[in-house]
């Protein structure tokens, strides 16, 4: 892992395969480490041909933190919104698509493959409508566009997602329980739950960083994004929207919407799938990202 400063923060990052390839960007989702981005996917895809580099978002793992900035009131912020008015937060998904940037411009790196999962799709929607010349595909996963008439999570998704879990460092059981209990509920149907894989990411993660009120500033990030559709009409990259069918976190039909918004995309709906990645499906996903990486590099402009 290296960390490198990139538009004024410092972000964590590394690096598989042969840097003189196209390059694959995997942006994470919400309160997720780049570990997410398992090592055996990220091998799988570099031996695609592809350079492919995934790193922490600001707020999340060993990038920079925003500790100096208190957590967001979601009361009121959620007062705000209704009332039309722009919340105050410590920052938003432009800025960190900005990241992203940042760290092309810092290893010298003029274009990518962007991939992003959940809030990592959101991020790399922005990428590829707001700046346009570094992107030359894009793959939305498990993600949505901020259509305000889209349906919401399964009821007792955010009651979960929202409870505070101990502090690993003095209830590690605890801790885990709260943890797997939320990843047992959003993974998906057709694969089984490997708890011990799930439990050694979870371990893994906490012992780089455990920083819940990052994860809230990440939230509110989201929450002032707004309605992306227009944005995403603007996108030129071929694009590629996955989505599982039984995403209880994200609805199936986010991603349909999302397909709908962005000019030729293809709708890749995977059955069983929920708000997850299971390893068994690391090679449906690789093939799917090579196929609209392979029409990226050849796209006009690219």
């Amino acid at each position: 892992m290296t960390r490198t400063k990139a538009n004024d923060i410092e972000l964590a990052w590394d690096s598989f395969g042969n840097s003189t390839d196209e390059t694959i960007l995997l942006i994470s989702g919400l309160g997720a480490q780049m570990l997410r981005w398992t090592v055996p996917f990220c091998e799988a895809l570099a031996a695609m041909g592809y350079r492919v580099i995934r790193f922490d978002n600001r707020d999340a793992g060993c990038s920079t933190h925003f500790s100096a900035s208190a957590p967001p009131d979601f009361g009121a912020l959620a007062v705000a919104l209704m009332a039309g008015r722009r919340p105050d937060v410590p920052y938003t998904l432009h800025d960190m698509a900005a990241d992203a940037t940042g760290l092309l411009d810092a290893l010298g790196i003029a274009r990518v493959h962007a991939v992003g999962r959940s809030m990592g799709g959101m991020i790399a929607q922005v990428l590829a409508s707001e700046h346009a010349d570094r992107v030359l595909s894009l793959t939305s996963i498990m993600s949505s566009t901020g259509n305000p008439a889209l349906p919401q999570a399964a009821p007792d998704m955010m009651a979960m997602m929202m409870r505070p879990a101990p502090d690993p460092a003095v209830d590690p059981d605890g801790f885990l329980a709260v943890r797997l209990a939320f990843a047992r509920r959003i993974a998906g149907t057709a694969y089984p739950f490997d708890e011990d894989v799930h439990r050694a990411l979870l371990l893994e993660e906490a012992g780089r960083c455990y920083d819940p009120a990052g994860i809230a500033r990440q939230i509110a990030a989201m929450a002032v994004a707004g309605d992306r559709r227009a944005r995403l009409a603007t996108i030129t990259a071929p694009a590629l929207v996955i989505h599982g069918t039984v995403d209880p976190l994200i609805p199936l039909a986010c991603g349909h919407d999302t397909a709908l918004s962005i000019p030729n995309a293809i709708h890749r709906p995977i059955e069983g799938m929920g708000h997850d990645l299971p390893p068994e499906l690391d090679q449906t996903v690789i093939n799917a990202i090579c196929d609209v990486a392979k029409k990226g590099s050849h796209h006009p402009g690219a």
